[in-house]
């Protein structure tokens, strides 16, 4: 997708996956504790960091369609190579939609300060609550606000992804959370209920899966990704693997 210089070094930003999701509480500056289940994913978006071209740092960010997507000069990646005092032209090329739940942007962010050399986890998180377990990858227990990293044994396992067109806002569904009451997701997720209250139509690609799937679907993070375990591809469905850590 688009003119990517010859001299370009490509890094690859693997989807990360949420299978189990408590909140454990809220702290004082009103972030949220969790203790969740994360795995790195087969599937993610193409990262092509280009150091020799004289001039400051742009990132280009440009979708599966090749059309260029205008996320800000305040991006994760542009905010990554600052953390590591690089200056590179990068074009992103996205697979994982914005708002899928899938830490998207986190992995962006998470390839460039690996390439980097920095591996730093409590300095990772300060970009955002998910790049540290992305900077780490495989599988762990994460808790805190993201920042308490237990690596797990990997596990070989295959999901069916379903992301609708849909961006579910993780500040607002952790406040219909709260606005709920904290309620506790009967299906693995604490976050379900809201992320169903923020964006009520979820609910036809929910049952869409389940009637691929013979399975009843879970939602990634805060939404709006909905996954299975076990392989159903299909039109709009990913199927993914896992993969270890880096």
């Amino acid at each position: 997708m688009g003119d990517v210089p010859a001299e370009s070094v490509r890094l690859f930003a693997p989807a990360k996956l949420t299978t189990s999701l408590r909140v454990v509480g809220v702290r004082d500056d009103g972030y949220h504790l969790i203790d969740a289940e994360m795995v790195s994913l087969d599937f993610g978006d193409s990262l092509f960091v280009d150091c020799e071209s004289a001039g400051p740092s742009s990132v280009t960010f440009a979708g599966v369609d090749g059309k260029i997507i205008d996320l800000g000069a305040d991006n994760l990646v542009t905010r990554a190579l600052d953390m590591v005092g690089r200056d590179a032209k990068v074009r992103v090329e996205k697979s994982i939609a914005a708002g899928a739940g899938l830490g998207g942007g986190s992995a962006d962010a998470a390839a460039i300060l690996y390439w980097a050399g920095m591996t730093d986890l409590v300095q990772a998180v300060t970009l955002g609550a998910d790049v540290a377990f992305c900077l780490l990858g495989g599988r762990a227990r994460v808790q805190g606000i993201g920042e308490q990293i237990d690596p797990l044994p990997f596990e070989e396992r295959t999901f069916t992804l379903l992301t609708p067109p849909v961006m579910c806002s993780t500040p607002a569904v952790y406040k219909a959370w709260d606005d709920l009451g904290g309620p506790t997701g009967a299906n693995g997720n604490d976050l379900e209920p809201a992320a169903l209250l923020v964006a009520p139509e979820l609910v036809r690609w929910r049952d869409e899966l389940a009637a691929v799937s013979g399975r009843q679907p879970r939602l990634a993070g805060s939404g709006s990704t909905w996954f299975v375990e076990g392989a159903f591809p299909g039109p709009g469905r990913v199927v993914a693997r896992t993969s270890p850590a880096r």
